[in-house]
């Protein structure tokens, strides 16, 4: 390393510690130790070699979406398909590119490592996920990730050497869309066990099983790998996510970065409904016992209950519901729906997901996610959702045959030292910042059962996500991966 760059390294790490140990600091100590970090004095014109290649930044995202399979501007990304298998390509050469030691594990999380001068400690880690659903946009996840590539590329270029190693990582099928498991690759490094016996059984609505779909992307394994996942709790000491933030807050009020303090936690419900099809001409209607109106009704009944919460907030919507087998002469025998977030943001922060209901022959399974910071709320709601399903089946004469709560995910809460570092951040930086929740759930929840947690959001226009309007300005970008970037640089010689 030259002289001049062990030299600000030094003095970055004199700064830090001495920030670190006061009780507080003044401005000109602050504006000493953004120097310090940067290599370089600031300017009045706040013009300063510490600065993210935006455009490139954006070419590489422009780049990324272009492996899907709907055409643009949406993006359709899922688990283990021809894109999501380029789109991995993709991302292990930027690594590569950026001089990281690049690995995988069994299931396909990939991990790009800058080697700290004091390897044996636990790294600092960041990352997202890149899988998109079926029509959705190309900023969900993707900016956590090759946000977090470019902050490793600034603070390279900036001469800054890592203490702790630092680490990116792209994790596996954060959505569900597949096989209806969210964060599948950071549950299972979060060390799950019920996730890896149910992923030897687990098949999409095509009847390939998980580990079918993962041989033929090229991850081939014997059930037993799937423990290889697994983490130890010491195996990082920090991780940080940078997101668009999914909602309309921060852009509403003109606020570039929030802070997150806290995940609502998500538990997922699986109710089967049992009943009758046949000839609708033939079945006259006191004759009848529809497993498809009961699912119908339980997704009305869901809209009572978020309509009855009193919040103007809160929404829910049901996104799909087919029908089997569509003809209009006949009683549906088969019926599949996937209700969307529904969320009670606010005072009450519930959130509920429903996802991949498959509805077989006649039977009706419906797959639900309900989610909340306070875990007696979340479960309160369940309860509601389990009296209306138990009601439903009595009044239209169909068995109730299952309702089963899959799990129920305690919720996470941001790390005092990871918020701290955050904090530092914005403030070396200038940016005005907003405590928040986040009230979806992203790989961090899980995470947080392994490591000191935290993230970072960015405003999104007018809070699309999901959707192809979805969009973040080079300039949200660049603030978030500055941010990102002086949190881990002080994370990692902490």
């Amino acid at each position: 390393m030259p002289p001049t760059h062990v030299s600000r390294l030094l003095l970055l790490l004199a700064c830090l510690v001495a920030a670190s140990d006061a009780a507080g600091h003044d401005d000109a100590a602050a504006r000493r130790t953004m120097e310090a970090f940067a290599g370089f004095p600031s300017t009045d014109d706040g013009e300063s070699p510490f600065s993210v290649d935006s455009e490139g930044l954006q070419r590489q995202i422009d780049e990324l979406a272009s492996f899907s399979d709907s055409p643009a501007p949406s993006v359709t990304r899922v688990l283990y398909s021809d894109k999501d298998v380029q789109a991995r390509r993709y991302i292990k050469g930027i690594m590569n590119q950026l001089g990281l030691s690049v690995r995988e594990d069994a299931v396909g999380n990939i991990f790009g490592r800058w080697e700290g001068s004091e390897s044996g400690l636990g790294a600092v880690a960041t990352g997202s996920h890149v899988d998109a659903i079926p029509f959705s946009g190309k900023y969900d996840g993707v900016v956590g990730v090759l946000g977090a590539l470019e902050a490793i590329s600034m603070l390279k270029r900036s001469g800054f050497q890592p203490k702790k190693s630092l680490e990116v990582i792209m994790f596996t099928s954060e959505e569900p869309t597949r096989f209806g498991i969210s964060c599948l690759g950071s549950r299972l490094m979060a060390g799950i066990e019920e996730l890896a016996q149910s992923l030897i059984k687990v098949v999409d609505n095509q009847n390939v099983s998980f580990l079918e779909a993962a041989s033929s992307a090229g991850y081939k394994m014997h059930p037993e790998d799937l423990h290889s996942v697994f983490l130890k709790k010491d195996d990082y000491s920090a991780f940080i996510e940078l997101h668009i933030e999914q909602g309309p807050i921060l852009e509403k009020e003109g606020i570039p970065i929030g802070i997150v303090t806290a995940i609502a936690a998500p538990a997922s419900i699986k109710v089967e409904f049992e009943g009758n099809g046949g000839h609708a001409g033939a079945v006259l209607m006191p004759a009848r016992n529809d497993a498809g109106l009961a699912a119908a009704e339980l997704a009305l009944a869901v809209e009572k209950h978020v309509l009855d919460s009193g919040s103007i907030d809160t929404v829910g919507t049901v996104g799909i519901l087919q029908l089997h087998p569509g003809a209009i002469n006949s009683i549906p025998s088969k019926s599949h729906i996937e209700i969307g977030r529904i969320l009670f943001p606010s005072k009450q922060d519930v959130i509920f997901d429903r996802n991949m209901a498959i509805f077989q022959q006649t039977r009706n399974f419906l797959h639900t996610d309900v989610r909340d910071i306070d875990e007696k709320r979340r479960n309160d709601v369940i309860e509601k959702v389990r009296q209306s399903a138990a009601e439903i089946s009595k009044k239209r004469g169909v068995v109730l045959s299952e309702f089963q709560i899959i799990n129920q995910d305690p919720p996470a809460q941001s790390d005092k030292s990871v918020i701290d570092a955050m904090e530092f951040a914005v403030k070396q930086l200038n940016l005005e910042y907003k405590l928040m929740i986040s009230r979806a759930y992203h790989d961090s929840l899980f995470m947080a059962r392994i490591s000191p947690m935290g993230m970072i959001f960015i405003p999104c226009y007018k809070g699309y996500s999901h959707k192809p309007e979805e969009y973040a300005s080079p300039e949200d970008m660049a603030n978030g991966v500055k941010v990102l970037a002086l949190a881990m640089a002080k994370l990692s010689l902490e």
